[in-house]
């Protein structure tokens, strides 16, 4: 389960899980997603063949993909609510009794809560939790507030996920898609005595290597959330420190409607292009370095994965769990989260080197045996069977 799945899309969660559920249909295994939808009570379909349970959100409003801001006060009813929903509990059990699966795999749980991981439980389901952000330990599911990482946790958070905590060993085994996250959790007390261990998101086939863009620009890419997390406005800052001439900027992707218009009227130039949401395969044919450039501690960005299988050059931020994997990219440097003088210098010198950059660089074999489908795949499958009679594989 995770709170969304295609074709509602609002992160790489929805992405990652989407990949690795196709990846056990092909490999013979039968596979069913629960996730949330606005309005209606279940509705059972099929996706690439497979089963998907959407279910109404059990709370006082839908969150994703809002151009404002729900009231404070509403916001706060919202996560009460969302630290141990009853109701969305119920909904659960019925599709276990229904489905009575050998494993439950969560994922995101926004919308859900925790008490799902009790329905799995009390049917004797093993459990296996995925951790892809961290909202099992901060309420913004981000641990980032006013421009800056929270090193540590405000006391609202500690209050309200501490439901959490002790939910946390219900699980049997938990995942984590970077080290970084990983630690963090397991630093506060989270899944104590519970077997860990760290595996990497599938790489999606459909971006592959391409030709080098062929303006004679060139052209810088930013994918993504148009949100200050992402770093948005440190690229912005940065472009205003370039030349005037030789350059361009690419940014796709969608956000909230006054911070996005804000940033448009602010950085009005017209070398940057604002192209909206764009499938990243359109997206990557188009750009020659792409900026990873988050300033919130990001797991493990999908963007960087699809920049490497892309065979797109990088700069990257050393934010939460990039550097873990940053190495596996043909990268021109990094820079520290907010510092736009450092991404300006590296831009400029991409601009200064452009027939170095202005090439496809194909992925490294390692990065192929750790991003992978079967890969992948196989890790999760040995997490899915360890400690169980039948640990060879087979069903």
């Amino acid at each position: 389960m995770n709170t969304l799945y295609p074709p509602d899309v609002m992160g790489g969660a929805e992405v990652s899980v989407s990949l690795l559920a196709a990846a056990f249909m092909r490999n013979g295994h039968q596979v069913a997603v629960v996730c949330l939808q606005e309005a209606g009570d279940v509705s059972i379909g099929n996706r690439n063949g497979i089963r998907t349970y959407r279910v109404q959100i059990d709370n006082a409003y839908w969150p994703f993909g809002q151009d404002r801001k729900p009231p404070p006060f509403e916001r706060l009813r919202w996560h009460l609510r969302d630290t141990w929903n009853r109701p969305a509990a119920k909904r659960f059990g019925a599709i276990l009794d229904a489905e009575k699966p050998d494993v439950v795999h969560t994922n995101n749980l926004t919308g859900f809560s925790v008490s799902l991981w009790a329905e799995a439980k009390r049917r004797n389901l093993r459990i296996v939790h995925t951790l892809r952000d961290y909202s099992l330990i901060c309420k913004r599911s981000t641990l980032f507030s006013k421009g800056s990482t929270c090193e540590q946790r405000c006391l609202a958070c500690t209050t309200m996920t501490m439901p959490h905590l002790y939910a946390s060993r219900m699980v049997d085994a938990v995942v984590s898609n970077s080290q970084y996250v990983l630690d963090r959790h397991l630093k506060l007390g989270f899944f104590p005595d519970v077997s860990h261990r760290v595996i990497y998101n599938i790489a999606d086939s459909s971006v592959r290597p391409g030709p080098p863009n062929s303006d004679a620009d060139m052209t810088f890419g930013f994918i993504g959330r148009i949100e200050p997390e992402k770093g948005i406005d440190v690229v912005l800052k940065a472009v205003s420190l370039l030349p005037d001439s030789r350059w361009q900027l690419t940014t796709a992707g969608k956000g909230i409607e006054a911070y996005e218009r804000e940033l448009r009227g602010r950085y009005d130039n017209q070398r940057i292009k604002w192209l909206g949401f764009v499938k990243p395969t359109e997206f990557y044919s188009t750009v020659d370095v792409c900026l990873i450039s988050s300033v919130w501690p990001e797991p493990l960005p999908r963007t960087l994965i699809e920049s490497i299988n892309a065979g797109r050059a990088t700069i990257c931020s050393t934010a939460g769990g990039i550097p873990e994997i940053s190495h596996f990219s043909t990268s021109l440097g990094t820079y520290e989260p907010s510092d736009f003088h450092e991404l300006a210098k590296l831009m400029k010198q991409a601009i200064s080197e452009a027939p170095k950059w202005k090439k496809a660089f194909p992925s490294r074999p390692e990065f192929a045996a750790s991003f992978w489908r079967e890969a992948v795949t196989r890790q999760y499958l040995d997490v899915y069977l360890a400690g169980t009679p039948n640990a060879d594989g087979e069903r």
